[in-house]
């Protein structure tokens, strides 16, 4: 694959100016953002800071798209979005190995990204005809009631590193057809995949005549997202990353009586009980361990084995780690690519010896991986490690390739184990027993706000709504009702008589 190509194709240069105003861009401010792929550790872009000035001056900018956006009807909206997953598809191949080799997720993983969020384009345009509030009896006579949604306003988008396009795309479609404008700042490992989707919207906002402001771009650290979270101007912040990030946004938004969506950490839990079908078992855990390099929100990080089949299991795992191919992930052989920098590579191997300080044990070696095609210095060997649920170290996400491996006697067990964390994402349960399953979905079951039976915990589909309880942070993108998350309910009685009644029989007669 030529990267050069893909970069020509997408717009890349090896400087990129910081902010976008729709297809309007300015340069920025010190310091720099320099995008380093994992893959390779070359340095493959440059990205400016957005300035103060230049965010306030886009704030403003969407406030005065907003006033045209929100009157647009909404299929009107949903053709524009319609429109830019026609250009996604256009894009997909260029798109998805530009994600691969910024990240350094697999190929498939990166074209599959693009796919989702062609797919919420598609949703979204469905759903752009299907903003429906309902209808209420009233208690007074010749009234009705009713109840509809209206647009928000400014809807700023704080997005993660691991999935650098397809959750921007999650929020914006939906937050876009709602009628409402948007402001991204991208994580600052990935800057150059906000500058391609950037591109790709504001061609089509300028071929439909549409103010640039729908879709702006800023970029910089955790400072620039500091001003979308303080600023009363943006009506809704959806973020996601870390719980430590979450705790400060959820607090900072909070304050000012603004909505958030929070996407946070997760620490999911696969359990295989003896009538699973142990072959889709294995392959569902493998997956879900070291998918992204165990860099998804999604990432199987606790397999909890009912202990009649708990060493065949161990043993198949084994076997099918021996397997796993890791190098360049733009070369499709490759099962697993590198983590996203060094500092990741630090956590890794900080995590590993802290959960054999505390007593587990490792079963499936691990280490940093050196030499020919390693020069970058972040592709680490997927681990396994038999641990208790109670170790600090389990308790705790690590974004990485790490498994540990749990022991259990019978299925209320099982599911203690599972919910027994601070975060509640996503969960799964491998079993052919009608009942089990039934159990594991009732209300004694999984405790996430993803529950599966007989798929991984990694992965979600759009259709259905996406995030998590407790420590994850309640917040629901993508499909199901989560676009009323981007808009403001509102409650209407219209009174169609000659008389004012009032409610609960009141008399105030003069």
């Amino acid at each position: 694959m030529d990267l050069n190509n893909v970069f020509s194709d997408l717009g890349i240069k090896k400087n990129n100016p910081s902010s976008a105003v729709g297809s309007n861009w300015s340069g920025g401010v010190e310091p720099k953002i320099i995008s380093e792929s994992p893959v390779s550790g070359e340095q493959i872009g440059v990205t400016q800071f957005t300035s103060k000035e230049e965010y306030s001056n886009i704030i403003s900018s969407c406030q005065e798209a907003f006033v045209f956006w929100r009157m647009l009807p909404a299929p009107k909206r949903g053709e524009i979005v319609r429109q830019f997953g026609e250009e996604l598809r256009l894009k997909k191949d260029s798109l998805g190995a530009l994600v691969s080799y910024e990240m350094g997720k697999s190929l498939q993983e990166g074209l599959g990204e693009v796919q989702e969020m062609i797919d919420i384009c598609d949703f979204a345009v469905g759903l752009s005809r299907q903003l429906c509030g309902i209808t209420m009896h009233s208690e007074r006579p010749k009234h009705r009631m009713y109840e509809q949604y209206h647009p928000l306003g400014i809807v700023g988008v704080i997005s993660a590193f691991n999935f650098p396009v397809a959750v921007w795309a999650w929020n914006t479609a939906l937050a876009w057809v709602c009628g409402n404008v948007c402001v991204w700042k991208p994580s600052e490992k990935t800057p150059l995949c906000g500058i391609a989707c950037q591109k790709i919207m504001a061609s089509v906002l300028k071929k439909n005549n549409i103010p640039g402001a729908v879709c702006c771009l800023i970029n910089g650290d955790y400072t620039v997202g500091e001003w979308l979270t303080k600023d009363p101007r943006v009506a809704l912040i959806s973020a996601t990353g870390s719980t430590r990030m979450g705790r400060i946004v959820g607090a900072e938004v909070a304050k000012r009586f603004g909505k958030s969506i929070l996407e946070l950490g997760g620490n999911n839990a696969l359990i295989i009980t003896p009538d699973a079908d142990i072959n889709i078992s294995v392959v569902g855990s493998v997956f879900g361990a070291v998918g992204t390099a165990g860099q998804r929100c999604t990432t199987t990080r606790r397999l909890i084995v009912h202990d009649s089949i708990y060493n065949s299991v161990k043993e198949k795992l084994i076997s099918a780690y021996k397997q796993i191919k890791i190098g360049n992930p733009l070369d499709e052989t490759n099962h697993m690519g590198p983590l996203i920098d060094k500092e990741a590579v630090k956590m890794y191997l900080s995590a590993i010896s802290n959960v054999v300080s505390e007593g587990g044990r490792v079963i499936v070696e691990g280490g940093v991986l050196s030499g020919s095609g390693y020069e970058s210095g972040c592709y680490v060997k997927p681990v396994i490690i038999e641990a208790e649920n109670s170790y600090k170290s389990v308790q705790t996400e690590t974004f990485a390739p790490i498994l540990y491996l749990l022991k259990y006697s019978d299925l209320k067990e099982a599911i203690a184990i599972q919910n027994d964390v601070p975060q509640g994402l996503s969960s799964a349960i491998m079993t052919t027993n009608l009942r089990e399953a039934e159990r594991f979905l009732s209300h004694e079951g999984s405790d996430c706000g993803i529950a599966n039976v007989n798929i991984g915990t990694s992965g979600a589909e759009i259709g259905g709504a996406f995030g998590g309880e407790k420590e994850t942070g309640g917040g629901r993108e993508s499909g199901s009702d989560a676009w009323k998350a981007y808009m403001r309910r509102q409650t209407n009685t219209i009174n169609f008589s000659t008389e004012l009644p009032l409610a609960q029989g009141i008399k105030f007669d003069f």
